[in-house]
C-alpha cells in the first residue's frame, strides 16, 4: 500500500519539487497551499490531492488534514514547508510584520504539526520533516526575524524528537543553502526606512554584498532539497539533521568546527562589514 505524505507551501519551490518528487516514486501526495489554483498541474496528477491550507489559518489546517486522511486512509509523513523571509533593520517592521513571520514560520508550523499528531499517534508511526535553513544555525545582518524562527524551528524539532520518538514518530530537520525559488521573490519581506540613516550603509553593504554570494555561487535546484527530503523519510537512520546543498555542507560544517569570532567574521568579510 502507498504511503502519504502532507506538504505545506507546495505552490511552488521546494514545496512543489517534492511533491513532484514523492509522487514518482509511487507516494500518495497531499499537496497544500493558500491557493489551489497554483496547484493545478499537480492536481492532473494520479494520487496526488492538491487541498487549501494556510497555516495561519486553524480552520483551513484542520479541514486540509481531514480531507487529505478521508482520501487517503493515513498521512505518514508531514512535511512542513510553508514559510518565508523577513529581512531588514528591526526598527524598520512594524510588530504587524514580526508577528507575521513568527505565526507563518513558527506557530503555523506547530499547528500543522499539532493537527497531524493524533493520526502519527495513533498509528504509533510516522515522520515529521521540518524545513530550516542553514539560516537555522547561522546568520546574516538584517535577518533578525527570518533567522529567529528558524533558530526556533531546529530548537523545536530536536526537543518535539525527545518527546515523539517513544511514540513511534521520527523528527527530521532538513537545512537548504542557497536554492534556486522565488525566496528573493514573492517569498522575501525586506523593510528598510531610509529616514533610519544610522543603519543605512550597513544596509547597502548588506545588498551589495548578498548579490556578491548570489553571483558567485549558483543556488541548488528545489529538486536537490527534494531528494534530500525524501533520503530524510527513508533511510531508516535515526539521523536528525540533513543539509541540503554544496553551500549547506560547507557553511554548517564550518559553523560547528569554528567559534563564534572566527566564523562571524568572516561573514562580515564576505559582506564587506
Amino acid at each position: 500500500m502507498a504511503q502519504t505524505i502532507l506538504i505545506t507551501g507546495a505552490s511552488s519551490g521546494i514545496g512543489k519539487a517534492t511533491a513532484q518528487f514523492f509522487h514518482d516514486k509511487g507516494w500518495n501526495v497531499i499537496a497544500t497551499m493558500r491557493k489551489t489554483e497554483a496547484g493545478e498541474d499537480l492536481a492532473g496528477l494520479d494520487n496526488v490531492f492538491v487541498a487549501q491550507l494556510d497555516v495561519t489559518d486553524p480552520g483551513s489546517i484542520e479541514q486540509a488534514v481531514s480531507d487529505g486522511i478521508a482520501r487517503f486512509s493515513a498521512i505518514d509523513v508531514l512535511l512542513n514547508n510553508a514559510g518565508y523571509g523577513a529581512y531588514g533593520p528591526l526598527e524598520a517592521f512594524a510588530m504587524e510584520r514580526i508577528r507575521r513571520q513568527f505565526d507563518t514560520n513558527v506557530i503555523g508550523l506547530l499547528a500543522v504539526t499539532k493537527a497531524v499528531l493524533p493520526h502519527m499517534r495513533a498509528a504509533k508511526s510516522g515522520t515529521i520533516v521540518n524545513i530550516s535553513s542553514i539560516g537555522g544555525q547561522m546568520t546574516f545582518p538584517f535577518g533578525t526575524l527570518y533567522h529567529g524562527t528558524k533558530f526556533a524551528v531546529e530548537g523545536m524539532s530536536e526537543a518535539l524528537h525527545f518527546e515523539l520518538e517513544p511514540l513511534g514518530i521520527k523528527v527530521k530537520i532538513v537545512e537548504p543553502g542557497m536554492i534556486k525559488t522565488d525566496f528573493g521573490g514573492r517569498s522575501f519581506d525586506f523593510a528598510n526606512d531610509e529616514t533610519l540613516a544610522e543603519y543605512q550603509p550597513s544596509v547597502a553593504k548588506m545588498m551589495a554584498g548578498m548579490q556578491a554570494m548570489q553571483e558567485q555561487q549558483d543556488g541548488s535546484e528545489p529538486e536537490l532539497v527534494a531528494e534530500v527530503i525524501y533520503t530524510a523519510v527513508t533511510d531508516g537512520t535515526p539521523a536528525m539533521r540533513y543539509p541540503a546543498g554544496p553551500d549547506a555542507v560547507e557553511l554548517l560544517g564550518n559553523r560547528k568546527k569554528l567559534d563564534d569570532l572566527t566564523f562571524i567574521g568572516g561573514i562580515k568579510q564576505q559582506l564587506g562589514f
